[in-house]
This record gives C-alpha cells, structure tokens and sequence, in this order.
C-alpha cells in the first residue's frame, strides 16, 4: 500500500526532497551566493507542480487511510497556492537582491510552507491538518523576522509566532474535544457521528475552538490583531507572500473542515462563519480609513476581503463554496500586481511605504498609474472589473442560501471599504505635485504589475475558464 500512497502525494515529496537538497548543497557550497539561482530555481518547480497538477490529476484518490485526499478541490486551491508562490517569488526577488535580504534559506522556506499549504488542503485528518499547518507556519515565523537587524521584522516574527501559538493552542484543544466525543480524527468518521442524531454540546464546542483557530489563520477577526504589525514590519516581498498563498490554503482548509467534518451540521457553524464574516469586512473595512502606511492599509484590506470569502463559504452550499474559489483565486491575482508596485515604490534608493508618497504619480509615470488604479478599483469591486464578479458571485450565494442580511451588510462594508482605495487614485491623479517616489521599477515587478491589471480588465469575458474548475471543485466537496 505504501507505493499507492506515495504516488498520491507525489508533487508534496518532490518539493520537499527538493527543499532538502537545496538547503544542503547551499550550506555545503556558496551558501547565500547561491540565493539567486535557487530563488528561481523554486518559482520554476513550483510552477512545474502547479502545471502537472492542473493537467494530470483526475478523479478522488486518497493515502494513509483517508489522512490525505487528493481531489478536485484539493489540486483547484494548490495550483492556485503553487503560482501565486511562483509569482511572489519572482516579483520579490529584486527586492530582496537590494535590500540585501536574499539569503539562501529564503526560497527554502518558502517551499517548505507551501508543502504545509498543500498538506492542509488535502488533509482528511485532524492530524493531517495540524502537521500541514504548523509546517506551514514555523516556516512563516522565521522569514517574518528575516531582517535581523530590523527592531519591526524582530517584531513581527515575534508576535507572530506568540499569536500563532495561541491560535494553535485553540485549534488543538478544539481537535481534542472533537476527537474525544467523535471518537475517531478522521474527518469521514467526525460526519458520521454529526449526522447520527443532534450533535452534542461537546462536539459543538470542539466545533467553536477549531473554527477560532482556522479564523486566525485567514485573519478574520476578531482573530485579526496580528495582521496589520505582521505586514508592515516584515520585508515587504514576504509580505507579498503572506497576502496571497497562505490565504488560500487557510481558506481552503476551513472549507474542507465545516463540510467534510461538519457536513452535516450546517445550521451549527454557518451562524459562526457568518459571525466571522460580517465582523471581519466591517473590522477591515473601518480600520483602513485610518491607515497612512500602505502595507497596515492592505493588512486590514485582507481582513476584509476574507470577510467576502467567508460569506460564500457561510452558504453552506456547492455554490457558496464556488464562489469563495473563485473569489480567492481573484484576490489572489489582485494583491500579487498590487504588491509588485508596493515593492517598487522608493526614493533615493529607499523603500517608502506612506499613502502621501504616491501624491501626483500619475504625472510621472502615467502606465503605472493607470495598472495602479485598475487593481484598486478592483480591489473595491467596481463594475466591470473582475474584482466586481467575484464579490458578486459571494453576494449571490449568500442571498440565494437566505442570508441576505448578510449580504446586505457585505454590500455596506464594500461601499466603506471603497473611500481608501478611491484615495490612492485621488492622490495619484489629483493630489499636490510632490516628488514621492521614484518611477523606476525592475522588469519582473513591472510585468506583474501590468498582468495583474490586464487580467482585471480581460477576466471580464469569461474569468479565464476558472469557473469550471471551481464548480467541479465545490460539487466535489460537497459530494
């Protein structure tokens, strides 16, 4: 049975072989000289993974005895996970070159993440989803503080992993109570016991403290209050990384836990997503009014957006589950062209962060502007823009599964939410005339820059063709 397994989690025992062996011919050799050529040797593989698991994988397979399962669900968030680590990897690097940050265990830790991201979205398994998420986020803690001689990334890996610890300490003991009224980890054998009868108080609770440990890892609040120091005191091309891969695989595993665990309990944790749901777009969407540095601005943007996300995923239904994939893989898309500019914007050979440096860009350099502006106002949702379909397609779901109260509050939150983003655009275009930052901008951030934008404004025929795929993925879960 071991060779079946194996060939199940193939892409996972590939990436991490690979992890190994570059830590090893890196620490045995040239070490941080070899940072470059490995940091893109790690986008090409996980690209490569991406690729192969979008063209070769079919069907539902499982290994270990149901701890792993490799579906359609399962490969549509890790080929969105794989590339937008790619991606972040590659619109980073020059970055991280400048600032003199690349060093070699960088990309490894980064794929090491991305395995925990991996493992968490196929797992099956209350053990499973621990190992997937801890491997996930030790590796996070670390290149959260890997600016050692900053005071605020020293900071920011601290609170982190104190934060996190607390998260996990809740998910565990919420595992515990599961485990021990359910009598099995497995998450076939939880939905059986859910669905024999009405579920008890115990098993309720187990419920409540997994769900407040998963809700920190999408930063929905108010498990939210890492969020903002995290983003701004780590180097800004990790923080690009915390924005876009981790956010799927902790959205995705949510998803899986509620309907593959819980399936049959829908009136019992949609009331606690919804919850976390309205809380989080209105935490987020208030809290960024305020904002002057950029990242805490697109820290509480996350919180919001996963607000939406959790909308979809509050349904209870294959096409709220739909929704939240496909609302995903665009935020997804939306935050690697917006940090690719964010990771640019410099004076004098200096990273600048505050909103007022970017007062009348658009007189000097008017394609990024306009690549700016799209993103932003996708971000806010405005018609015709992809941004506007994916919160549509969360708002739909949410009506159509009787939560229009919560749809209408999602609704209120995206018109609040709409006054920061429209900001960055009034200081581009019309404010005072100022010399805030520089127009240069390497080629690989300016090409993701620019993708990002033109896929917001093409998406609109047809989202790519990603509306299938999502659709098999959430009638999969649902099966």
């Amino acid at each position: 049975m071991l060779g079946p397994d194996l060939a199940v989690i193939l892409p996972e025992i590939v990436l991490s072989l690979f992890a190994m062996g570059a830590l090893l011919g890196a620490v045995y050799t040239s070490k941080d000289g070899l940072a470059p050529a490995l940091t893109w040797g790690t986008a090409l593989l996980l690209a490569i993974m991406g690729a192969y698991i979008a063209l070769t994988g079919s069907g539902t397979r499982v290994a270990f005895d149901g701890m792993f399962v490799d579906d359609a669900f399962a490969r549509f968030a890790k080929v969105t996970i794989l590339f937008s680590a790619a991606a972040v990897l590659l619109i980073g690097q020059d970055y991280m070159a400048r600032n003199d940050l690349l060093r070699f265990e960088y990309p490894v830790l980064v794929t090491l993440s991305v395995v925990g991201m991996m493992v968490m979205v196929s797992a099956g398994d209350l053990i499973a989803l621990y190992m997937g998420l801890e491997l996930q986020s030790l590796a996070l803690y670390v290149i959260a503080s890997l600016r050692r001689d900053s005071v605020r990334s020293t900071e920011a890996g601290l609170k982190y992993f104190i934060l996190g610890a607390l998260s996990s300490g809740l998910l565990l003991f919420g595992a515990s109570l599961v485990y021990g009224f359910a009598g099995t980890t497995q998450f076939a054998g939880i939905i059986e016991t859910a669905l024999s009868g009405e579920m008890s108080l115990g098993l309720l609770f187990g419920l409540v403290f997994v769900s407040a440990g998963l809700a920190f890892k999408v930063s929905a609040a108010p498990f939210h209050m890492w969020t903002p120091d995290v983003y701004e005191g780590s180097p800004t091309a990790i923080t690009a990384l915390f924005a876009t891969a981790p956010k799927v695989a902790a959205m995705a595993l949510f998803a899986r836990v509620v309907h593959d665990a819980f399936g049959g309990a829908v009136g019992e944790w949609q009331q606690i997503v919804a919850f976390l749901s309205v809380l989080s777009m209105f935490v987020g969407a208030i809290a960024a009014i305020g904002q002057t540095d950029i990242k805490r601005l697109m820290a509480y943007s996350s919180i919001s957006h996963m607000g939406f996300a959790l909308m979809g995923l509050a349904a209870g239904t294959a096409q709220g589950v739909e929704a939240m994939l496909i609302y995903m893989a665009i935020y997804v898309t939306m935050n690697i062209g917006t940090f690719a500019f964010i990771l640019t914007m410099e004076k004098d050979g200096r990273h600048v962060t505050e909103i007022s440096a970017l007062s009348s860009f658009a007189s000097r350099d008017g394609t990024k502007a306009m690549a700016l502006l799209v993103l932003m106002f996708s971000l806010a949702g405005v018609p015709p823009l992809v941004g506007f379909f994916g919160k549509y397609a969360v708002l739909l779901a949410a009506v159509d599964a009787d939560l229009v109260w919560l749809a209408v509050a999602g609704v209120i939150a995206s018109v609040i939410g709409a006054f920061y983003y429209l900001r960055i655009v009034y200081l581009m275009y019309f404010g005072e005339p100022r010399e805030g930052i520089d127009g240069a901008m390497p080629i690989l951030p300016y090409a993701g820059l620019l993708a990002s934008a033109a896929i917001m404004v093409l998406g609109v025929v047809n989202l790519f063709g990603i509306e299938a795929p999502a659709a098999a993925a959430a009638e999969m879960l649902l099966r």
